[in-house]
């Protein structure tokens, strides 16, 4: 007679598979294992760093999640993975040296579980969600010491712009969500969302297009379409502020707000990196809590509970 119970350990790897996944798909504020296996076959394609360096992220912080007393369920949800994979990815973008890129992505992920519960915490009493600022915070202090170890990006050379190119740089813009690139990889990603949420999947692409359309106007670069450097953060706040659940219009502005974020950070040279979304979505909720004296519902992709 053979035993039928689950076993306990390929139970708990199970488990533990699904958070990292949930994780990874938290990335685009979107608590799906399918989604996180986009994402990473997104990363894959962009090169197998990227996706070291956002596993290596993630798993970081989810194991000081539980070392810092954090909500167990919410780090199932990948609430407390992904601001880790983000600080990963940004410092193996940033910092030639393989060596050093691990020692810095594992000491800064671990810094964002640790800073998360009492920053939250600071947020949320103002009506505030996280996002990715925990990341940023984080990355901004060690940046100024080491990012002279990275390669010097170039600025890519201008083109003319046609229908397919400009459709290729908002799929671009969404691989960017994640610090991936090329069209191909922002399929995937434009993929994992949409099997989480369609509307959310349109939003993204909405959020994306805008957001290039709106640079190019303003007279970025063409070149820089191609990197996805234009529609990343439009697509994030689309994506963000269509998880809080307002309407159609502040969502453009929302949008409209992180293109002109973004573009001042650039004048200025500033590595604003995901700051013009979160600041955006940040002037958003508190715009809609002015108007209706009402805290904005606290539920975005980055706040849910998990569902896959």
């Amino acid at each position: 007679m053979t035993d039928s119970s689950p076993n306990p350990l390929s139970t708990a790897l199970s488990t533990s598979l699904r958070t990292l996944l949930r994780s990874l798909g938290q990335v685009v504020l979107q608590p799906n294992a399918f989604t996180g296996v986009c994402l990473l076959a997104a990363w894959l394609l962009s090169g197998p760093r990227l996706a070291c360096a956002a596993l290596i992220g993630a798993i970081a912080a989810n194991l000081n999640a539980g070392l810092a007393g954090c909500p167990e369920a919410d780090t199932r949800a990948g609430l407390h993975g992904f601001n880790g994979a983000l600080a990963g990815l940004v410092a193996f973008l940033m910092i030639a040296d393989p060596l050093l890129a691990s020692v810095v992505a594992i000491v800064a992920a671990s810094c964002t579980a640790w800073l998360l519960r009492p920053w939250s915490h600071w947020l949320r009493m103002r009506g505030l969600c996280y996002f990715s600022s925990p990341y940023l915070i984080i990355t901004w202090l060690w940046l100024p010491f080491i990012a002279s170890q990275g390669a010097a990006a170039s600025s890519p050379p201008a083109h003319s712009l046609d229908t397919l190119r400009f459709g290729g740089g908002v799929l671009a813009g969404l691989a960017q969500t994640g610090f991936a690139s090329g069209p191909l990889a922002g399929l995937l990603v434009l993929i994992g969302i949409a099997a989480a949420s369609r509307k959310q999947a349109l939003y993204g692409l909405i959020g994306a297009g805008f957001g290039s359309a709106a640079h190019l106007l303003l007279h970025a670069s063409t070149g820089l379409l191609d990197t996805g450097a234009l529609g990343f953060n439009g697509a994030l706040t689309a994506l963000a502020l269509t998880g809080l659940g307002v309407g159609f219009v502040p969502v453009l502005g929302g949008i409209a707000i992180s293109v002109l974020l973004q573009t001042v950070a650039a004048h200025f040279g500033w590595p604003a990196l995901t700051a013009p979304f979160v600041l955006a979505a940040w002037s958003i909720q508190w715009l809609q809590r002015r108007i209706t004296h009402e805290p904005v519902a606290q539920a975005s992709g980055a706040q849910r509970a998990t569902t896959n």
